[in-house]
Order: structure tokens, then sequence, then C-alpha cells
């Protein structure tokens, strides 16, 4: 009967490798349905860009590679104890690839969650810290976009509303959190709210949560800066920092696997309302698209792989 246990027990690690390898190439062939869906398009963009200044690209690709960087400090800083920091770097380039397979942030949610728990901590805590940086992100961009905003008056026009309509928005705003949402995330915003007290409490956490959070969106201004000035269009960089954060703000609405479609959209048209010409402003999507979002993809599956299968994630 000893020997019968353990021979019952085998297939349980073998089956979990099977399906971890299997979500792994699962992942891989999305990754290449996707290019392939795109093909036209990527291939339009290429073209475009190679006729850019070569210079400009070169900033914006080492501005991309930066945010993962960024990322990973401010993962590190919503959390008190000290994470290994090359496999929290690997996590975080994981996550971005993954957050473009599953939509609203999924992905990149949980292979943070997953590498925070293999880090030793308890799903509650791992949850909270997610929700820490995600409030730090929330925070800085709002922070920025009105500070900008005052800087650059009527770049962004707000739809005209009747009064009935901000009245009713107003009460919303106001009333369902205090009516249905509030006892249900009463507990969570808590846990949350002590969290960033013991970060604050915690020497160097606090400034590599906000700077980290900073850094990320600054970088992600920058590259999309960079490739405007690739195929010189003519924008100042605080306008650009501000069309990439409300464009990217307005395709958070919209849950789709790593902004794909919305936050296209959503450049696009900001560009184009900001002055620039409809091809050059496509130029631009494409640019930063590329540089974020394509060639990072397949390399990142590939590490997510990795980190699965020595159990990181």
């Amino acid at each position: 009967m000893a020997d019968v246990v353990p021979a019952a027990r085998q297939p349980g690690p073998r089956r979990r490798a099977c399906w971890q390898a299997a979500l792994t190439l699962a992942g891989l062939v999305g990754a290449v349905w996707l290019v392939r869906r795109h093909w036209p398009v990527l291939h339009t963009g290429a073209v475009r860009l190679a006729l850019a200044d070569h210079g400009w690209l070169l900033l914006a690709a080492t501005a991309a590679a930066g945010t993962w960087f960024c990322a990973a400090l401010a993962q590190q800083g919503a959390v008190t104890r000290r994470l290994p920091p090359g496999r929290l770097l690997a996590a975080q380039f994981a996550a971005t690839a993954a957050n473009h397979m599953l939509p609203a942030g999924l992905g990149a949610g949980a292979v943070n969650l997953r590498f925070l728990m293999r880090c030793g901590l308890t799903p509650a805590r791992s949850a909270t810290a997610l929700a820490v940086k995600a409030t730090a992100g929330v925070v800085v961009r709002a922070a920025l976009i009105a500070v900008l905003t005052a800087a650059c008056p009527g770049l962004l026009r707000l739809p005209r509303l009747s009064g009935a309509a901000v009245a009713a928005g107003v009460a919303v705003v106001l009333l369902l959190p205090g009516v249905v949402l509030w006892p249900r995330c009463r507990r969570a915003l808590a846990a949350v709210l002590a969290d960033i007290r013991a970060v604050h409490v915690c020497r160097g956490r606090a400034p590599a949560l906000w700077g980290g959070s900073l850094a990320f969106v600054a970088l992600h201004s920058l590259v999309l800066i960079a490739v405007t000035r690739a195929v010189a269009l003519p924008l100042a960089p605080e306008r650009v920092t501000l069309l990439y954060l409300a464009a990217s703000s307005a395709a958070a609405l919209l849950p789709t696997p790593g902004g794909l479609g919305s936050l296209d959209a959503a450049l696009a048209l900001a560009l184009t309302v900001a002055g620039a010409p409809g091809a050059a402003a496509a130029s631009v999507v494409l640019g930063y698209r590329l540089l974020t979002v394509w060639l990072p993809l397949l390399p990142g599956l590939l590490v997510l792989g990795v980190l699965v299968r020595r159990k990181a994630l």
C-alpha cells in the first residue's frame, strides 16, 4: 500500500505541467494570430517608420524598455517586504505581454498576483499590494492631467452637458458608492489604506511607489513624444503628454486586451483633434504600439513561459 499511494499521486505534477505548457503554447499561438491579423497595418507602419528619424526612434525604444524597470520599482514600493529584483523585473516584462492577451489589465494582474504569492505574501496581501500600486498610478495620472490641463488651456474640449445631466452624474457618483458599493468595498478600501500607511512608514518604499508610478507614465509619454519627433510632427511635449494621458484614460473604459483598438482610436483621435494630419497621427500611433506592444510581445510570452516552468509564478 505504501508503494501505491505515491504512484497515485504522481500524475498530479505532470498534469499541472501539461496544463502550464498548454497555456504557454496557447499564448504563443494567440500572439502569432494577432500579428498575422494585423500584419497589413504593421507593414504599413513599418514602411512609414523606416523613413523616420532613427535617433528619435532609438530614444523611444529606450524609453519603452525603461517602463518595465519603473513598473518593477512601483511594485516593490507597494509592499514592505523586499522582492527578488531579477524575478521582479522579469515578472513585469511577462505581465506586459500577458496584459495584451486578456482584457482590462487581467493578464498583468494575474501575473503579478502569482508572483507576489510565490514570494511569500498571502493572497489577500498580494491583492492589496496590486491595489496600492494601481491607486498610486491613478493618483499620479489625475494629478498630471490637472497640471497639464492648466498649462495647456483649450486642448481638452469637454462636451457640453445640460444641468440635468450634470446633476444626475453627481448623484450617481455620490449615492452609488454609499448605497451599493460602500458596504462591499469598505473592507478592501480599509486594507488598501492600511497598506499605504505601512508603505509610507517603511523607509524607501514610498519614494519607490510614487517615483516608479510617475516615471512609468513619464516614460510612456516620452515614447509618444519621441515618435512624434521622429515623423516630424510639430507638437509640444506637454501637449503630447496631456493627449496621451487623456486618450489612455478614456481607453481604459473599454476593456480590450492591452487597449488594442480602443487606445489606438483614442490616440489617433486626440492627435487629430490637436491639429495633426491624419497620416501623421496614424504613423505616430503605429510607432507607439510597435514599440510598446508588438516588438516586446513574443519575448514577453517566452519569459512568461520560463517563469511558469521554473515555478516563479
